[in-house]
């Protein structure tokens, strides 16, 4: 496989690829690429890992080299969220740097996988969406927005909670992957029974955990290492099935059948060319179902802002 980290410089960027070159399929090429001229060092610096990943770092204006070949594009590049601000905040420049990415992907690797980690990712899946539409190369299956954060952080609060071992809960999480948008389904966590205090408590401690995050850095940035983890778990997935490994299941932000939004974080199963099939989330408690109506508007907006800006 052939994997593309852009903003590569920046600390998801380097999380994710540290863990790509330690967990990729031998004979894999992994390219990094970042505006910033330190990126063919952080290249050469993984590059010492003894590992069958062959690595090799891209710099400047031009993302022509790493995208080259690409089975898979991750995306990570932007500016990242700061205290007071809201991943809101972030659209007018992360939005433009989206813009110009997708029209570059659309010109050297239009049958890549693409996975947007940049924030607002709400919007920003949306933007890369029409981009790609407006080029003629759009393969809804083939464009994700990586929201397996919120799960990670969903099954580590569950398991501190309840005294479990985190690798054996599993926590569904669909909507979007912002504030009220992002609905963790507990009722569906099994071998575990929460009172309704501790759902409403688990419900806001997940949706506001990448704000704590920011908070507890004091100015310091924002998410990096455990976005990093949960980027490179996702990317493992679309690895794995694009090798041909049968039933691998994964939640993603993704154009579905529009039953809540164009775009929604829900249950699929990966195949070769990225979505094979879109699952059902099964069923929601009333408190989950209140929680989804109430989201829909926000993401309804958030998705629009996007299309809108490529428009």
């Amino acid at each position: 496989m052939r994997v593309a980290v852009i903003g590569a410089a920046g600390g998801i960027g380097q999380a994710l690829a540290l863990l790509l070159k330690n967990q990729l399929p031998a004979g894999s090429d992994l390219a990094l690429y970042d505006i910033a001229p330190v990126t063919p060092g952080i290249a050469v610096d993984l590059s010492h890992i003894p590992t069958f990943v062959s690595i090799k770092g891209f710099c400047g204006d031009d993302p022509t080299p790493a995208l080259e070949g690409a089975d898979i594009v991750l995306i990570s590049a932007g500016v990242a969220r700061k205290p007071r601000m809201d991943r809101s905040d972030l659209f007018n420049v992360n939005a433009s740097i989206i813009r110009s990415l997708s029209n570059r992907i659309a010109n050297v690797c239009p049958k890549a996988l693409v996975g947007i980690i940049t924030n607002p990712i709400n919007t920003t899946v949306a933007i890369a969406a029409e981009v790609l539409m407006a080029k003629g190369v759009y393969d809804k299956n083939r464009l994700f927005g990586i929201t397996t954060l919120d799960i990670i952080r969903s099954e580590t609060f569950v398991a501190e909670l309840k005294g479990k071992n985190p690798s054996q809960i599993h926590v569904p999480v669909i909507g979007g992957h912002s504030g009220a948008t992002i609905l963790p389904l507990l009722s569906q966590v099994e071998g575990v029974i929460f009172t309704e205090d501790e759902v409403k408590t688990l419900m806001i401690r997940i949706q506001n955990a990448g704000t704590a995050v920011v908070t507890a850095k004091d100015g310091g940035g924002s998410a990096t290492l455990s976005m990093g983890y949960a980027a490179c778990r996702f990317s493992l997935a679309l690895v794995r099935a694009a090798q041909g490994e049968k039933n691998v299941i994964e939640y993603a932000y993704i154009e579905g059948n529009g039953k809540y939004a164009r775009f929604f974080a829900q249950p699929i199963r990966l195949g070769k060319g990225g979505v094979e099939k879109i699952l059902d989330h099964g069923p929601l408690s009333i408190f989950e179902q209140e929680a989804l109506d109430n989201m829909l508007d926000t993401l309804h907006k958030d998705i629009k802002m996007g299309e809108e800006f490529v428009k």
